[in-house]
This record gives C-alpha cells, sequence and structure tokens, in this order.
C-alpha cells in the first residue's frame, strides 16, 4: 500500500482493533489505520500472516501494530484479546469488525451444527466485540464502530446461505448498536464491500470468467483490491462523518 493522501488528523494516537486484521481485507485496514498514525491491536488467529504484516509495518509506521492472536468464536479469548488492546493503547474508540470467513456450503446438506458454527465466526463476535470495547468508549466519551457486512446477501447467491444470513444480520445489529449507542456518543455504521480480490479469493473462486462478468456489471470497470476498502473504512471511523451513524455504505464498484 502506498501512503495515503488523506490524513484524518483525530485518527492519529486513536486506540483501534481491528478484527481479522491480520490478512485480506483486514490486512490492508491495519497498515491504512496504521499509516494514519493510528495505534492499531488487530486480533486474528493466523499466526504467520499476522506477524509477517506487523513485520512488514515495522519502521514504516509511527507505532507498530500490535498482534493479538485469539479465537473469536471463543467468548473468553474475544474478551481476553479486547481488554489486552484496552491496557496496550488505552480504550478502543475505533472498532472495525472486520473477521468474516465466507466458505461456501450446500444448503441441502447443511447441518444445525454447521449453521451455529458459521454464524459463530460471522456474526456473534461482531455483537460480542463492540460489548467488550463499549464500556471503555462510553468512558471516553464516544468512538465509532465500522462493521464489514457484504454485498452477497443483496444478490441471491446461493452457494453460501449461513454466510448471507449472518452478513444481513450484520446490518440488522448494526442499526440496533447505533440506536442503542447513539446516546453515549458512539457512531455505528457498515460497509458492503462487492467482489474484493484477496490472496483468499483468488486461492480458491476467481476465474477469469467469474471476474470479468462482475466487472461487467460494475459502473467502475476495473477489479476491486483490499485497499479500496481502507478510505471508505477511514471516512466512516473518522469525525469527517460525525453525524452518520446505522447506514450502510455500499462499496462495489457500482454493481447493486
Amino acid at each position: 500500500m502506498t501512503e495515503q493522501t488523506t490524513i484524518f488528523p483525530d485518527l492519529k494516537g486513536a486506540s483501534v482493533l481491528i478484527t481479522g486484521g491480520g490478512s485480506g481485507i483486514g490486512a490492508a485496514l491495519t497498515e491504512g489505520f496504521a499509516r494514519q498514525g493510528a495505534r492499531v491491536a488487530f486480533i486474528d488467529i493466523a499466526a504467520d500472516s499476522s506477524m509477517a504484516l506487523v513485520d512488514h509495518l515495522a519502521g514504516k509506521v509511527d507505532h507498530a501494530p500490535l498482534f493479538i492472536k485469539a479465537d473469536l468464536t471463543d467468548l473468553n479469548q474475544l474478551r481476553t484479546a479486547c481488554a489486552k488492546a484496552d491496557e496496550a493503547h488505552g480504550a478502543v474508540t475505533v472498532l472495525i469488525n472486520n473477521a468474516a470467513l465466507d466458505d461456501r456450503h450446500e444448503f441441502l446438506e447443511m447441518s444445525g451444527d454447521y449453521w451455529d458454527e458459521n454464524h459463530a465466526v460471522n456474526l456473534r463476535p461482531v455483537a460480542f466485540v463492540a460489548q467488550a470495547v463499549a464500556p471503555g468508549m462510553i468512558a471516553a466519551g464516544g468512538g465509532a464502530i465500522v462493521n464489514f457486512t457484504s454485498t452477497s446477501y443483496m444478490l441471491n447467491i446461493g452457494s453460501m446461505p449461513a454466510y448471507t444470513a449472518a452478513k444481513a444480520g450484520i446490518v440488522g445489529l448494526t442499526k440496533g448498536l447505533a440506536g442503542r449507542l447513539g446516546p453515549d456518543g458512539i457512531r455505528v455504521n457498515a460497509i458492503a464491500p462487492g467482489w474484493v480480490m484477496t490472496e483468499r479469493q483468488k486461492r480458491l473462486w476467481v476465474t477469469d470468467e467469474g471476474l470479468a462478468a462482475m466487472i461487467e456489471r460494475q459502473c467502475l470497470k476495473r477489479a476491486i483490491e483490499p485497499e479500496d476498502m481502507v478510505g471508505p473504512c477511514l471516512f466512516l471511523a473518522s469525525k469527517a462523518s460525525a453525524m452518520i451513524t446505522a447506514q450502510v455504505l455500499i462499496a462495489d464498484g457500482g454493481m447493486m
């Protein structure tokens, strides 16, 4: 990622927590906030890619990001990880709920256990990470939460129903949290990316034909990269969006 030309002064020195911040969109967000001068902690379960990101940013940003290894499906680990972020950088005032796993699965073969396990990754942590950091945000006088949903739940995609249900649920949760936490000065918004060309997507699902078909449906005729999610996220996290809450920002190149 090249150095950003847009600077949000209020993010400099801010305590930022990012879930799933070690790879893909999350890694771009970790780097993006770190380049704003924020004090970034990120939670991930994948140690190798996370440590490689920390090493990559060492000496290039004012504050090296803090990697906290934790399994977000375990609420005890989740809460401990959030407490470590608070302890390291002060109360989290910017939370980015990014962690997700978009495995494909067959609806007619889907078990109850699979449904629960999928939502334990894709939906439940969004609520409980927010719950863990909210008291600190309230004590600090406010903050911003940005939840990553997806345009996939709007597109009638049949190959991942538990995932798309979770992503739709994030929109409802975003609005509910905005209503509950707004009186405490906390804004809660969501970003719905289109098909972002992360290494995981390219390794597992991207084909030349599929990508060409998607770009054909977009107004902007190029592939969407992880770095394209950084600007919208910085905006919603910063005071530049001071009166924006309970909203979903679609970042899909104009496909919807």
